[in-house]
């Protein structure tokens, strides 16, 4: 099996940290953009899509700067990140993201971030 690569994607957004952390960071906020239904309980969210459920941990986080989780099904050194940057030019908000795929499948992967971030600009009124 091959070992995955990290990525990294970026978004400006136009909505303040603290708003776009809430989205990326609560059951709530990511159950409007990123799966059908999210829970969580003791630091592990569970997502569900279309009935199957993954479920991961939260590795760190910090309020209105970043989260980052690990699927529980994968490599302990893999995780999916979303980070909250300020571009110093111009002051704009910037979701970035880091995951992990295999090297033939990123484009494939940041082609599906990019029809969920659509969805959560959608609910953002970006």
């Amino acid at each position: 099996m091959s070992k995955k690569q990290l990525y990294t994607l970026e978004y400006p957004v136009r909505c303040s940290p603290s708003i776009l952390y809430e989205f990326l960071s609560t059951p709530a906020g990511l159950q409007e953009w990123f799966a059908d239904k999210v829970d969580e309980r003791d630091q592990i969210f569970s997502f569900s899509w279309n009935g199957s459920i993954d479920k991961a941990e939260v590795l760190e986080s910090e309020e209105n700067s970043f989260i980052r989780f690990h699927w529980l099904h994968a490599p302990k050194d893999e995780f999916f990140e979303f980070r909250i940057e300020k571009s110093e030019v111009t002051n704009q908000t910037i979701l970035v993201i880091n995951d992990f795929a295999d090297k033939k499948e990123i484009k494939d992967a940041g082609q599906l971030w990019g029809y969920q971030v659509k969805d959560l600009f959608h609910r953002l009124g970006n």
